[in-house]
């Protein structure tokens, strides 16, 4: 699996959300000014080859879906993140956010009741 680019990651987010469809849907999703048919459709292809999609064919039209879910994409991106920035330490990651973003006792206490639930589990 391979990082996506922000363009990429966008769309993936819209066909996850959707749980798949055609161009002309994902694009509906998208702010305005909207893309171009034919740039969606190129990211789409991308997305494909890069193993994130797979498509059904109707003559000339795709319908696509996702074959790589986005807990899948979050846990490789969690991962790549750790290892890049952290030294693959979350206990480094949660002490920068508990300093950067200001997280408070009660937040971090709840963090730590999630964690002993997700051990008993």
């Amino acid at each position: 699996m391979s990082e996506l680019t922000k363009v990429e990651e966008q769309i993936m987010q819209i066909i996850w959300q959707m749980n798949g469809g055609f161009v002309k849907d994902f694009i509906e999703q998208l702010p305005a000014p909207k893309p171009p048919y034919n740039t969606i459709s190129s990211v789409v292809r991308i997305l494909e080859k890069k193993g994130f999609l797979d498509h059904k064919a109707y003559g000339r039209t795709h319908e696509y879906f996702p074959i790589i879910s986005e807990n899948e994409y979050r846990k490789f991106i969690t991962s790549s993140l750790l290892k890049k920035y952290f030294s693959g330490s979350p206990r480094q990651l949660v002490s920068f956010f508990a300093k950067e973003e200001k997280i408070d006792a009660n937040e971090l206490s709840e963090i730590i009741e999630e964690i002993e639930k997700l051990k008993n589990e």
